[in-house]
């Protein structure tokens, strides 16, 4: 049974500027009628993109959680904390539970995330047929968690630490917080360069 006909079949695409629907052409400059936008019915370059971002993210993860995510200055020295030691130190405080986040959040998190755009990724180039709804599932999963970048935990550790200390210490972000959070950005440019409908452009072409 082959499967209904697309949109890309039929050249029709969705302006990414007003919304209006059109046909794309067989051209590069298709363009809107309504506000000049150019038309394309998959994103330009979707798979080259989404994977200089992977790597780029995937080269940041090692200094992210190496490097001193918080250096805190007090009368009684200096002392730098990259993630897993403020897991470790939260967790032998007796604040397991926020330990628990932390962890989850700032390295099992982004871990997750980019396995999950390799896996997608490579099913699209490999052609992969195997159950396309989950994968396209786990691109809107992989997008929500985007969406809600687990940088507020560091906000809320930061002022966690700062009542604790009473305003005795100056506390800093070290080289590894920059590193976080460049990883947090480029999964996210990486999840939005992804194109989902790539998923099912191989089933189409089967179906033909």
């Amino acid at each position: 049974m082959k499967s209904p006909a697309s949109a890309a079949r039929w050249r029709l695409a969705t302006c990414h500027g007003c919304g209006l629907l059109s046909r794309a052409g067989t051209g590069h400059a298709a363009r809107c009628p309504r506000c000049g936008t150019p038309l394309h019915t998959r994103k330009p370059d979707s798979i080259a993109r989404t994977w200089a971002f992977i790597v780029a993210a995937a080269i940041l993860y090692i200094p992210a959680n190496l490097l001193p995510i918080m250096e805190t200055s007090s009368l009684f020295g200096a002392q730098d904390d990259t993630i897993m030691s403020g897991v470790v130190y939260l967790w032998v405080s007796g604040s397991w539970h926020l330990a628990l986040v932390v962890f989850i959040a700032s390295i099992l998190v982004p871990m997750a995330k980019l396995f999950a755009l390799i896996v997608l990724v490579l099913s699209v180039q490999l052609h992969a047929r195997w159950q396309p709804v989950q994968r396209t599932r786990l691109y809107r999963l992989v997008e929500l968690v985007g969406r809600w970048s687990m940088l507020d935990v560091y906000v809320v550790t930061l002022l966690v630490a700062l009542v604790q200390l009473e305003g005795l210490a100056t506390i800093r972000p070290g080289t590894g917080a920059l590193a976080f959070g460049a990883v947090v950005v480029l999964t996210m440019f990486a999840a939005m360069s992804f194109d989902p409908r790539l998923i099912w452009d191989s089933m189409e072409k089967d179906d033909a």
